[in-house]
C-alpha cells in the first residue's frame, strides 16, 4: 500500500504525456496530408522519400531516405519505448498480476482476432490484398489518450488505466505480428550476430553492469545494425533491447532509508554559510546523496522517463508528419470503396468494437475478471470505438504488408478514415454516457 500513491503519480504522468503527445500527434497528421496535397507536394516528396542521409563506412552503407531512417531508426526508438513499458508493466504495473492484467489482456486479442477476421472477410475475394491483415490489429494509444485528455475529469483515470494496459498488451501482439509475418527474407549469420550481442546484454544484465551507455553501444552497434541486415525488421531490435535493460535496484528501500536519514542528518550539523555556495562538506554530502538516490533507481524505469517525452513529443508526431502525407490522385470514394480500404475499416471500426467489447464481456461473465472500479459498460463500448484509432502502427505496419505504391496509399486512407469514424463514434459514446464527478 505504501507505494500507491507513487504509483498512481507515475501512471497520471504516463497518461498525461500520452495524452499531449496524443494531440500533437493529430496536428502532425493534419499538416501531413495539407502540405501533401498542396501545391507545395513535391518538397514534402523530396524531404521524405528522395533527400539521401546517412553514411559509409568499407562494405556498410547506412545512406537512405528520411523516410527509411524513420521507419527503421526513429522507430526503433520508439519499439525500445514500448518494450520498456511491456517489462515494467509485467514486473510491477498493471499486467503484473493475472487479476490485474486478465481483462486487459483479453481485450487486446480479442481487439487483435477479430478485426484481422473482419479484414480477411473482406478481403477474401482478392488474395493480392490479404498480406494487410495485420493492419486493424494495432490501437494508437497516444491519439486514444489525447482525445480523452478532451473529455477532462469527465472520465474516470481506471478507464484510462484500462485503455493504457490493453494498448501495451495489444503493442506487444503487434511486435509479434510483425516479426513472424512481416519479415519476408532472413540472413541468419546476421540473426545469430544479433542474437550474441542479447546475449551478451543479459549477461551484463546479470553480472550488475547498470551504465546506459553499456546498453546503448551494444545495443546499436551489435544488435540493431544485425538486425538491419538480418531482414528482421530492425523495430524488433528496439524491443529485445529493452527486455535486457536491468530492472532492480543496487540497493533495498529499507536500506536506501536509513542511509538517506543519515545522510540528512550529516547535512543538518553542518554549519550554515553565510553565502549562497555551498561549503566542501556539505557538497560532499549532496554528491553521496546523488549517488545514494542512483543506487536506488532501477535503469529500467530510468531510461523509460526519459525516452517516453521524447517518443510522445519528437518521434511521433515526426513519424505522422512523414507517413501520413496521402496524396490523393483520382476519386477520394473509388480509394475507401478499395477492398483494401473497406477491409480496414470494418476492422478497425466493427471489429475492434466487437473485438474488445465481447471478450471483456466473457471475462466478466464466467468470472475471470470484474470491471474497473467506478467504469460501465457504456464507457467500455466508448473506449472500444476509441481503441479503433490505429493510426501510428497501423500505417507502420501497412508500409510491411505491401510493395505497391498504390496500395500503401490506399490503406493509409482506409486507415485515416476508419480512425476518424471510430474516435467520432467513441467521443460521442463516452461524451453523452458519462457524468462529470
Amino acid at each position: 500500500m505504501k507505494n500507491k500513491p507513487l504509483n498512481t503519480f507515475r501512471i497520471s504522468r504516463f497518461i498525461n504525456e500520452e495524452a499531449y503527445g496524443g494531440i500533437i500527434l493529430i496536428i502532425a497528421a493534419i499538416a501531413a496530408l495539407i502540405w501533401a496535397n498542396s501545391s507545395f507536394y513535391e518538397s514534402y516528396h523530396y524531404i521524405w522519400h528522395e533527400l539521401k542521409v546517412g553514411f559509409a563506412w568499407g562494405d556498410i552503407n547506412m545512406i537512405t531516405s528520411l523516410h527509411h531512417w524513420i521507419n527503421d531508426g526513429l522507430m526503433a526508438l520508439f519499439f525500445f519505448t514500448v518494450g520498456l513499458e511491456i517489462k515494467r508493466e509485467i514486473m510491477g504495473g498493471e499486467l503484473s498480476s493475472m487479476k490485474k492484467a486478465s481483462m486487459p489482456i483479453a481485450a487486446a486479442i480479442g481487439g487483435m482476432l477479430v478485426p484481422a477476421a473482419f479484414y480477411t472477410l473482406v478481403a477474401l475475394n482478392h488474395p493480392e490484398y490479404l498480406s494487410g491483415w495485420g493492419i486493424p490489429m494495432a490501437t494508437d494509444i497516444a491519439f486514444a489518450l489525447g482525445l480523452l485528455a478532451l473529455l477532462g475529469n469527465k472520465v474516470n483515470m481506471n478507464l484510462k488505466i484500462f485503455l493504457t494496459a490493453l494498448a501495451i498488451a495489444d503493442d506487444l501482439g503487434a511486435v509479434l505480428v510483425i516479426a513472424v509475418f512481416y519479415t519476408e527474407s532472413i540472413d541468419y549469420s546476421e540473426l545469430l550476430s544479433g542474437g550474441f550481442f542479447i546475449i551478451v546484454l543479459l549477461i551484463a544484465n546479470w553480472a550488475g553492469v547498470r551504465r546506459t551507455l553499456f546498453y546503448a553501444i551494444v545495443g546499436f552497434v551489435g544488435v540493431w545494425l544485425a538486425f538491419v541486415f538480418s531482414g528482421v525488421h530492425a523495430t524488433i531490435a528496439g524491443v529485445l533491447i529493452a527486455l535486457t535493460i536491468p530492472a532492480n535496484t543496487k540497493i533495498g528501500e529499507d536500506e536506501y532509508v536509513s542511509k538517506l536519514t543519515k545522510l540528512l542528518d550529516k547535512f543538518k550539523k553542518e554549519k550554515p554559510n553565510d553565502i549562497t555556495l555551498l561549503s566542501k562538506e556539505q557538497a560532499n554530502v549532496i554528491a553521496d546523496i546523488e549517488d545514494l538516490n542512483e543506487k536506488a533507481q532501477t535503469p529500467l524505469q530510468k531510461l523509460e522517463h526519459a525516452m517516453h517525452p521524447i517518443t510522445a513529443f519528437f518521434i511521433l508526431p515526426v513519424f505522422a508528419l512523414s507517413n501520413a502525407g496521402v496524396h490523393i490522385e483520382g476519386s477520394i470514394v473509388e480509394m475507401l470503396l478499395h477492398p483494401i480500404s473497406l477491409g480496414i475499416i470494418a476492422g478497425l471500426v466493427l471489429g475492434k468494437f466487437f473485438g474488445i467489447s465481447v471478450f471483456s464481456h466473457l471475462m466478466v461473465k464466467f468470472k475471470l475478471s470484474v470491471l474497473p472500479d467506478g467504469v460501465s459498460w457504456r464507457q467500455i463500448y466508448g473506449l472500444a470505438f476509441l481503441a479503433g484509432i490505429g493510426f501510428t502502427m497501423s500505417i507502420f505496419i501497412s508500409d510491411l504488408a505491401f510493395v505497391e505504391e498504390e496500395s500503401k496509399q490506399i490503406a493509409k486512407v482506409g486507415i485515416m478514415a476508419a480512425s476518424f469514424i471510430s474516435a467520432t463514434i467513441g467521443m460521442l459514446v463516452l461524451g453523452m454516457g458519462t457524468k462529470k464527478p
